[in-house]
Parts: structure tokens; sequence; C-alpha cells
């Protein structure tokens, strides 16, 4: 199942549980990207992408993902892919009206001036 919990507009009485779900999908694929992203024995980028990918269907306004994301361009050494991820999220923030988050605009500015550094896939 892709998508949503419930459907894109749930009854009033399954809005609070689809929101926790949201919630919950986001967490744990933000656990697997933090565990799958960096070099070590739990290294898997394909898991990682499955994931983000996988929360960011449930949630496509997860700050949090396009961080993962972000960081798992780097990890790719993939310059494209981290443009489009940091696109995606500014696109994202400007339809919202709101302005990134810090640790988002920090890791930005980190992964563009400072590529091909260990710091890339670090939380």
């Amino acid at each position: 199942m892709r998508g949503k919990p419930f459907g894109g507009r749930p009854l009033p009485w399954a809005e609070p549980h689809a929101q926790e779900m949201i919630t919950r999908i986001t967490d744990v694929a933000h656990t697997i990207a933090t565990h799958r992203i960096p070099p070590g024995p739990h290294h898997d980028l394909a898991a990682a992408r499955r994931a983000i990918t996988t929360g960011l269907d449930a949630d496509p306004t997860a700050e949090l993902l396009y961080r993962d994301w972000m960081r798992l361009e780097a990890a790719h050494n993939n310059r494209t892919g981290l443009h489009t991820a940091i696109t995606r999220i500014q696109q994202v923030n400007r339809d919202l009206d709101c302005s990134l988050e810090l640790e988002t605009s920090q890791l930005i500015d980190h992964l563009l001036n400072h590529p091909n550094t260990a710091e890339n896939t670090a939380r």
C-alpha cells in the first residue's frame, strides 16, 4: 500500500489515527535511513532510498526526510540527485509559505560547499 493512510480525505473519526500513522511512518523511514546511509555493517543505500520514498509518499512535507534524502545523494556522490532533493524541499516550503528549518539550511550549505567529506553522511 502506498500513499496516505485512509486515502486523501479521511472521515473525521479517522483523522487523528491517520496523522498518528503518518507520523510513525515518517519516524520509521527516518530511522531506517539513519542506519542505512552511513558506511558500516548496515550500509544499504537502496534500502535507505526505499524508506525515504515510502515516508515521503505518506508525508510529502516531512523536512526530516528531505534531509535524509540529501544525505543519501551525498553518500552516492550524486550532485544531480542532491540538487533535486534541495529543489523539491524548497518548492514544498514555498507552497506552504514557510522557511526551511535551520538544520536543513545548514545541511544544504554544508553539502554544497563541502562535497565529499565524511560528515556529509553523518547525522
